[in-house]
């Protein structure tokens, strides 16, 4: 028993996540696994992917994992096509890989943007594509797209990833309109400074721990599961009437 909730509305539905073998996304993986959904992930890091599915699987979960670059568009609607086949035709997508790389304005190329677009951006339409005709047929599903609050505060050095990251939640209120009189809903959560194994070994220092304690309203440290939650509920029936919005899951964080 814990004290979160439990969403019987999820259980045997089929779900898509990208970017799935670690940090927040392990934890969405874990998270829709435990409410006994039907979990298709994909990753670049195939041994943590694999590593991730034979756990849940053995666990007693229906969990399938598929190692693809979600830059490739075509391997990425491959792969989803594969998970439909075996669980069902997805009701629910978590567009969630990405990745926050520190780089220079002044240095950047036209190849850069276009790299950086294609990581944190161009895959979320192409999987919601994909999975839109299976959630019209079905009279309905939930799109949730991770954002970030990046842009919001003014994060340095990652104005390329800012910028796909603001994006993202034009891409959800226009796909909301588009979508929205079949049923589909189309959200975007945008964590604040999540405490993944990732963040804390590359960029949590003293400094950090300083700009968290003055910036949070809340005290204590967003973690991967306080940002799963978040999305099991926009994903759940419980949120039937709830698209084209934004979620800030941030701890409170200060904005400017």
């Amino acid at each position: 028993m814990t004290n979160f909730a439990d969403y019987p509305s999820l259980c045997d539905r089929p779900v898509v996540i990208s970017g799935g073998a670690s940090g927040i996304g392990e934890s969405l993986v874990r998270n829709f696994a435990a409410q006994g959904a039907r979990v298709g992930f994909v990753d670049i890091a195939d041994e943590a992917g694999e590593r991730l599915a034979s756990e849940l699987t053995a666990a007693g979960h229906a969990v399938r994992f598929t190692r693809c670059d979600i830059t490739d568009i075509t391997a990425y609607q491959a792969a989803i096509d594969g998970f439909a086949g075996a669980h069902g035709d997805a009701l629910v997508l978590v567009n969630n890989a990405g990745h926050d790389e520190r780089h220079g304005w002044a240095e950047a190329t036209p190849a850069y943007w276009d790299d950086r677009m294609a990581v944190n951006l161009k895959h979320y339409f192409f999987a919601i594509q994909a999975v839109a005709p299976g959630m019209i047929r079905a009279g309905g599903g939930a799109v949730i797209n991770f954002g970030s609050i990046s842009w919001m505060v003014m994060s340095p050095r990652i104005p390329i990833y800012e910028t796909a990251k603001a994006a993202i939640h034009g891409l959800t209120r226009s796909m909301a309109r588009e979508l929205g009189k079949s049923g589909v809903r189309v959200n975007t959560i945008a964590p604040g400074w999540v405490m993944t194994e990732r963040q804390r070994t590359l960029w949590l220092d003293a400094e950090g721990e300083k700009q968290l304690d003055q910036s949070q309203a809340l005290a204590g440290r967003v973690m991967p599961d306080d940002v799963a939650r978040m999305a099991l509920f926009l994903a759940a029936d419980d949120s039937s009437m709830i698209s084209a919005q934004q979620f800030l899951v941030d701890g409170g964080w200060a904005h400017t």
